[in-house]
């Protein structure tokens, strides 16, 4: 017995110094993937380093200056977790507000769902797409057979479509009732990652930006660290600043909504995030609630206010579908101001930039700003596919591409 409290006081110890250790690296602005990695479980750790100074506390002080040092570290630890994710509490103020008078006009229900490529529950999967019934819809980790399956279960209902099935885990789909104007495939850091750029234009009128992003993750076996992801969405940011247009940018970003680049994306792209003060909204991994966090983000322009977000049920992959409804009201930005951007933001987001020309190819550079289409064999230009019924093109892209290139429809 004596050797098994003994184990347990010292695995209690290991623990909290792990999560303080852990906690510490994070601070680090290291784009490696083991650095990164710990931007995620900060739940998870706030629990253990908590739970580790309140069991040792209980049933192994004995009241040696190290262990009050101990004691204080985990509790620390805890404190500054809270800190990061505090935002996100149901507690802490909203930065969007409530639509006041939300209109099918002016509204946008948008469901964006990484449908895992292996995942073969394509029926489950429908059936709640059909039950949420958005106007927009983006799918993720598209390969050939999902996009066969989503052109042939719902193309007659979402006429409008861009879509780049492929089998790496980054094939994209965005399906729309809405007409889409001037819809553009991109691939801004990398060249088998693409990102999906479009007008869509309200029941009303109005004709507000859709982007539609899944940024590589570090890992590893390959992109070991976090450039090329922070630099897409960088890249972005500032394009959506400087348009200053209204604007909805979803997908999965890899990447936590705490983490520091995700908060540099926010005050370079001035965009809002409506979960703050309403929950974490915790999409990956569906599969496994206790060691879960929000990967999957929905950011938009302070022209509009929030209608309804919610996860949807279970379809079979590892990431829960996010369904958001958002109101255009043009008045919404005198009550929800844009996050204030800080002196070093503009440089840092610049660094991100260069550091991922250097690892991808100069051409990083020359996509931002310009004519989005990357001038690749391997990607055709959307616009001549997407600019009207009745000509060749346009029947051509009606049937699902088995070859991994572009198609888009907008009848």
């Amino acid at each position: 017995m004596d050797l098994l409290l003994l184990i347990l006081r010292w695995l209690t110890v290991l623990v909290g110094l792990l999560m303080a250790g852990g906690t510490a690296i994070s601070m680090s602005r290291s784009p490696h993937w083991f650095i990164r990695g710990w931007d995620f479980p900060r739940v998870q750790i706030t629990t253990l380093a908590a739970g580790s100074a309140g069991a040792y506390a209980v049933f192994f002080m004995n009241g040696a200056a190290w262990e009050w040092a101990f004691l204080a570290v985990c509790l620390a630890t805890a404190a500054w977790q809270v800190y990061r994710i505090a935002p996100y509490l149901p507690f802490a103020p909203t930065t969007v507000a409530e639509a006041d008078r939300p209109s099918e006009d002016t509204s946008l229900h948008l469901v964006a769902s990484n449908v895992l490529q292996e995942n073969d529950q394509f029926e489950r999967w429908e059936e709640v797409v059909r039950t949420a019934d958005p106007d927009v819809l983006l799918a993720l980790e598209v390969d050939d057979r999902w996009d066969q399956f989503i052109a042939e279960a719902l193309g007659e209902d979402y006429p409008h479509a861009v879509r780049y099935p492929q089998d790496n885990h980054y094939g994209m789909v965005l399906y729309s009732r809405l007409p889409l104007v001037d819809p553009n495939l991109r691939f801004i850091i990398e060249d088998d990652a693409p990102s999906i750029h479009t007008g869509v234009e309200l029941p009303g009128g109005k004709r507000i930006y859709l982007h539609g992003v899944h940024p590589r993750p570090p890992e590893p076996l390959r992109n070991e660290d976090a450039t090329a992801r922070d630099a897409e969405v960088v890249v972005v940011g500032r394009e959506i600043d400087a348009e200053e247009r209204p604007t909805v940018i979803a997908g999965d970003f890899n990447d936590v909504a705490w983490s520091h680049t995700s908060e540099l994306f926010l005050r370079v792209s001035q965009l809002l995030d409506p979960r703050k003060g309403r929950g974490f909204f915790n999409t990956f991994d569906a599969r496994y609630p206790l060691v879960s966090w929000p990967l999957d983000h929905v950011f938009h322009s302070n022209d509009f206010k929030l209608t309804r977000l919610r996860l949807l049920p279970f379809v079979g992959s590892d990431h829960f579908p996010v369904s958001i409804t958002l109101s255009y009201e043009p008045d919404a930005p005198a009550e929800q101001p844009e996050p204030a951007q800080r002196p070093e933001d503009v440089s840092e987001a610049q660094e991100k930039v260069e550091r991922a020309a250097e690892e991808n190819g100069a051409e990083v550079l020359e996509n931002e700003g310009a004519d989005p289409e990357r001038e690749t064999p391997a990607h055709p230009d959307l616009n001549a596919v997407a600019s009207g019924a009745g000509n060749a093109a346009a029947e051509e892209a009606a049937t699902p591409p088995q070859d991994g290139t572009a198609a888009a429809r907008n009848p």
